[in-house]
């Protein structure tokens, strides 16, 4: 690995104390090591402080009071020292090689800013298939990514400079943030896709930020919005504008069907008002 080439890790965790070590110890076992680990406690009581303090002295640790996973990820960012980032959910892990596999291809492709990789889901200890509607791409991405979240943060390694110049991860969003990131990333950015799986994404857990009763098509919803009145290539703007108009009508659909009127009013309202702007 080139000496320029520096790599550290951000590892948001909020009460997960009965995971984090598998997934520092994913880490710590990679066939490359890593330059640094950041640990960013986001308000945990569950004695998280302790065990890093015992167990791993060596890792960087940070305390702050509970503000989302997003917030958590960006002052890990801003801490790093290295010059790429890579992140690890802290319910999540890495598989051996995933680093090694990871420098190598951006060794190949040193105008690249961006990599993620395929997955395996496990979901209450079994294997799950994942869909076609899941598949994962590279290149230039972006049409791609307007219906769903393509890319586990625990698979990306990115450039820092390009983390700081966006600004991150936007904290007004519960959740999708990662749908956010990355569509702002792919609308000037083409990404290098690894096939192979290099993480393993643990569900089935009651704490997972998707179980979030708000439900994710509200936030894409949130995040296309805001995204509109940002400056993009008119192409984008149009296909933004078109799967935010389908969104809404699934949305606006759901609502009728559960007798919330106002909110169906409110939505079938914003769709012709897109329409008419189409």
């Amino acid at each position: 690995m080139d000496n320029s080439f520096s790599i550290s890790v951000v590892i948001p965790t909020f009460n997960r104390l009965i995971y984090l070590e598998r997934a520092i110890k994913s880490v710590l076992n990679q066939t490359i090591s890593v330059n640094e680990i950041i640990i960013v406690d986001d308000g945990s009581d569950d004695g998280t402080s302790e065990f890093i303090h015992s167990n791993y002295p060596n890792l960087k640790y940070i305390f702050q009071s509970n503000s989302g996973v997003s917030a958590a990820r960006n002052t890990g960012i801003k801490a790093a020292s290295s010059n790429w980032i890579a992140f690890l959910d802290s319910d999540d892990a890495w598989v051996t090689n995933k680093i090694q596999k990871q420098i190598t291809e951006l060794e190949l492709n040193p105008e690249m800013n961006f990599c993620h990789s395929n997955e395996i889901w496990i979901r209450n200890g079994r294997e799950i298939k994942q869909k076609n509607t899941h598949k994962k791409f590279g290149g230039f991405i972006f049409d791609k990514c307007l219906d769903k979240c393509r890319i586990s943060p625990s698979t990306v390694i990115c450039r820092k400079s390009l983390l700081i110049k966006l600004n991150g991860f936007d904290e007004d969003l519960a959740i999708c943030e990662d749908y956010d990131l990355w569509l702002r990333i792919t609308s000037d950015n083409p990404v290098i896709y690894i096939e192979k799986p290099l993480i393993i994404k643990y569900g089935g857990h009651q704490d997972q930020l998707s179980r979030n009763s708000e439900g994710i098509e509200s936030y894409h919803i949130k995040s296309l919005e805001k995204l509109l009145k940002q400056d993009f290539h008119s192409e984008h703007r149009i296909a933004m504008e078109n799967m935010l108009i389908n969104k809404l009508k699934i949305y606006a659909n759901g609502a009728k069907k559960r007798g919330r009127v106002n909110i169906y009013n409110k939505f079938i309202k914003r769709i012709d008002e897109l329409s008419y702007q189409a």
